[in-house]
């Protein structure tokens, strides 16, 4: 069976869950694009690029860790936080000359996927406890 967040099956582990698995590829792009930025900006731009991008699949797993449905979609809420944050670096970065407009572009359609994506799942957990 399908979940809304595109698993199958049972979940028995942050790790099964598709949000968090496209966040983990988001950010290990995130850190290969910031690879060629400029050394004066390694505690800049890089560095908050880096942990907005980091912190999306680490709420995602620590709101799953606490094992209820509340406080795992407020987790959720974070992350979303998070992911907007590192689209607006994206979008400082490609402005200001450090990422180029194909770079940005790849990342944002993954912002878009993701963003989606953690929409319908909190939609569904939202659904589910009310019911």
């Amino acid at each position: 069976m399908e979940k809304r967040d595109g698993t199958s099956g049972k979940i028995n582990d942050y790790r099964d869950l598709n949000v968090w698995k496209d966040s983990m590829v988001l950010a290990a792009d995130v850190y290969l694009a910031t690879k060629a930025f400029p050394r004066e900006e390694m505690f800049g731009m890089t560095s908050q690029m880096r942990r907005a991008a980091s912190s999306i699949p680490a709420n995602i797993a620590e709101g799953f860790g606490r094992g209820q449905r509340k406080p795992f979609v407020q987790f959720l809420r974070i992350a979303q936080g998070s992911l907007k944050e590192l689209e607006t670096h994206t979008l400082l970065a490609m402005s200001v000359g450090l990422l180029d407009e194909k770079s940005a572009g790849l990342l944002s359609v993954r912002f878009e996927k993701l963003g989606k994506m953690m929409r319908s799942f909190i939609r569904s957990l939202e659904v589910s406890s009310s019911q």
